[in-house]
């Protein structure tokens, strides 16, 4: 991140400012040298390295020790003249502060020392009875040298501390951007699994009441049709509830009355009834006690995606596994099936880009491809998320666990 500017020679309208800064010294030191000691008021030489001395005023902000430098020469000759020396000493004053307010403190030292040596030479040269001159003159030169390095470590204090505000400020937008994106991948997450996984369904139900209203007019089994247009309103049913809950989330402001959204293992049950309905056979084992509820959430997705992707790509009445187990401080779940898996030619979707980014989310890896057991095909989710280490303890509903075929 760059460092934020606050160079004084690049004030806006510095040049123009600094102009008028020098007309103004030059009417003061006109001023003084007409009505202050008027037995050393300059000649026209001293009138014209008087006025001379005030140009480089003009651009004392970019090139501090330049201006110092020219102002000094000029000054010099001015003084050993002996003309009004007071005349001269605020442009002399005004340098020296510009070069300690933006110079390094060692180089403004050493030039302090140099131009108060150069001012007392003269002084002497010119009279070496001026006693109180010179310690005036000494007094400003030390003074004028404190205040500018004084001037300069105060702004970049006030500048250290515009730029911590202002880092924290883009911190602070970063960050909120950072949520935001995180809480929309959140929701296109939530939306793609709760959706795809009912309209998965409820288009194999409807295909099932399309087939039998189709296969034998004459002999219209009602039951069947009745029971998969059931399925279809139940799938309905559990779709809109999950999406209610997801839209809750969204509309309240800081969740203190919101329903618990997150599903859970306890909702695994569900999940396998539902995929019978839509003709595969489900076998599922879940050994796990309490696990926090993101971790719970993302094992429920994952198998809920899982599912899904076998009921859209599987094949006609595929089998699969469904265990959830708790080990050595993680849970770790897999879904197997014997089916055919996804076309690789077909067009890829997000699911599996889904539950990896679920896995992740929490914490854990997920691997999703073929079985390689030599089972003869099929396609296989593993997913390990890490959970709190507690005693396996099965909660398995006997009904579930039992495949229709063997039923």
């Amino acid at each position: 991140m760059a460092a934020v500017n606050r160079d004084p020679r690049n004030a806006p309208h510095g040049t123009r400012n600094d102009a008028v800064l020098a007309a103004v010294l030059l009417a003061g030191a006109g001023c003084l040298a007409l009505f202050t000691d008027e037995g050393r008021r300059p000649d026209a030489l001293g009138w014209t390295l008087l006025a001379a001395a005030h140009l480089p005023i003009v651009w004392r902000r970019r090139h501090p020790l330049l201006v110092l430098a020219a102002v000094v020469v000029l000054v010099g000759p001015y003084h050993a003249m002996d003309n009004n020396h007071a005349a001269a000493g605020p442009v002399s004053y005004v340098a020296l502060y510009t070069l300690a307010v933006t110079g390094r403190p060692l180089r403004t030292i050493l030039t302090g020392v140099a131009v108060l040596t150069l001012s007392v030479s003269i002084m002497l040269t010119v009279n070496t009875h001026q006693a109180v001159e010179l310690i005036r003159i000494s007094g400003w030169v030390i003074a004028i040298l404190f205040a500018g390095v004084d001037v300069r470590y105060y702004r970049q204090y006030v500048a250290s501390i515009v730029e911590r505000a202002e880092r924290a400020e883009r911190t602070r937008e970063e960050e909120a951007r950072r949520r935001v994106a995180e809480e929309r991948l959140r929701v296109a997450r939530d939306l793609h699994d709760l959706l795809a996984h009912s309209i998965t369904l409820i288009g194999v139900q409807t295909s099932v009441a399309a087939h039998v209203l189709t296969a034998d007019p004459g002999r219209l089994d009602r039951a069947a049709v009745a029971k998969a247009l059931d399925d279809i309103a139940e799938t309905c049913r559990s779709a809109r509830g999950e999406l209610r809950g997801t839209l809750e989330v969204l509309r309240e402001a800081d969740g203190a009355d919101a329903r618990d959204p997150l599903p859970g293992l306890h909702g695994l049950p569900d999940l396998a009834r539902t995929a019978r309905g839509a003709g595969a056979r489900v076998e599922l084992s879940v050994r796990a006690g309490a696990v926090p509820p993101a971790v719970g959430a993302a094992a429920y997705r994952i198998v809920q995606e899982a599912l899904t992707n076998v009921v859209r790509h599987a094949g006609p009445a595929p089998s699969v596994r469904v265990e959830v187990r708790a080990e050595r401080g993680s849970l770790r779940l897999s879904v197997t099936d014997d089916g055919a898996g996804p076309d690789p030619a077909g067009t890829p979707g997000f699911g599996l880009l889904g539950m990896r980014e679920r896995a992740r989310s929490v914490g854990g890896t997920l691997d999703a491809g073929p079985r390689e057991d030599g089972a003869g095909g099929g396609f296989e989710v593993t997913a390990v998320l890490p959970a709190p280490a507690v005693p396996p303890v099965p909660v398995r509903t006997p009904a579930d666990l039992i495949p229709e075929s063997d039923r």
